[in-house]
């Protein structure tokens, strides 16, 4: 089962490398990780996405609270959250298929940020499932350069008011 981890941590140098050296130990794979400053200056935010039972989960979690540097572990997946990446992906793109690949980013709210003389620099944020179904319908033009940030992902207030 997925999981996706808030961790909120001092922020210190060798921080990461502890949080992502206790997870290689106990042998999860770490599907994606980001880190960033959190709303508490000093400290960090980071999202881990990982796989497991709710067994072995809640294993990690006691051994990441075991970690001097770490404050706070909340399991997201147990909760409403809201999760966004950020997607950069270099598509070939003469001029005759721009116009094509407008139509194809236009449903997803995706923009170009960059263009060149054979291709288009297109950002898209957005649930991982639908960079993911983006991306299928961009390859056919030829991918050249791809760059994702990793899922970064917040628990939803209890009483929400618009969306």
């Amino acid at each position: 089962m997925k999981h996706t981890l808030s961790v909120l941590v001092n922020d210190q140098p060798r921080v990461l490398a502890r949080v992502a050296a206790l997870l290689g130990r106990r042998n999860f794979n770490i599907e994606s990780i980001s880190v960033g400053e959190s709303e508490e200056r000093g400290l960090s935010r980071m999202v881990i996405v990982t796989h497991g039972d709710e067994r072995t989960m809640e294993q990690v979690q006691k051994q990441l609270h075991k970690l001097v540097d770490v404050i706070k572990v909340q399991d997201l997946s147990d909760h409403p959250a809201v999760e966004r990446e950020l997607l950069l992906v270099k598509v070939e793109a003469g001029p005759a298929a721009r116009i094509e690949i407008s139509g194809i980013l236009e449903p997803f709210r995706a923009s170009v940020v960059d263009v060149g003389s054979h291709s288009l620099m297109v950002q898209a944020t957005g649930e991982r499932s639908k960079l993911d179904a983006l991306l299928d319908l961009l390859r056919p033009y030829g991918i050249k350069e791809l760059a994702r940030t990793g899922v970064t992902a917040l628990s939803r207030s209890v009483s929400r008011v618009g969306v």
